[in-house]
């Protein structure tokens, strides 16, 4: 079981804390004093799904140095506004990494491993490209 608590501090803006974990300041777009509810949820799922490919690659004993992940969430126009579409590019750098084992790793992540994923009511493209690290 996951528990968090959120702590209001003026306007929309709030304090949240999952367990014993850091705190994380979520506020609305005019605010601007943190992160959106739904910037939040993307982020989430951006960082699961990061997190898997690095495990992943990791047992297969890929020289990785860096993972970014740049992620888009369409949402729709009308009340709630759910993410419709998400896209994410995994750019991998290190050397020598296998386009096949990145394939497989965010596979993986996306059919089996990634609860963020499986939680949204939306597609998820995923596409991915490596640069090669200077020795």
């Amino acid at each position: 079981m996951t528990e968090a608590q959120l702590n209001w501090i003026e306007g929309l803006q709030f304090v949240a804390r999952a367990g014993n974990g850091p705190a994380v300041v979520m506020d609305n777009p005019e605010g601007g004093g943190g992160a959106s509810p739904m910037e939040l949820l993307l982020m989430g799922v951006a960082g699961c799904t990061a997190m898997d490919v690095a495990s992943i690659l990791k047992k297969k004993r890929a020289s990785v140095t860096a993972i970014q992940l740049n992620v888009r969430g369409e949402r729709a126009e009308e009340h709630p506004r759910r993410y419709t579409a998400v896209n994410i590019e995994f750019v991998i750098t290190g050397q020598g990494v296998k386009p096949a084992d990145v394939e497989r790793a965010i596979e993986l992540s996306a059919t089996r491993y990634c609860g963020g994923i499986a939680s949204l009511n939306a597609p998820v493209k995923h596409t991915f490209r490596i640069v090669e690290a200077r020795a």
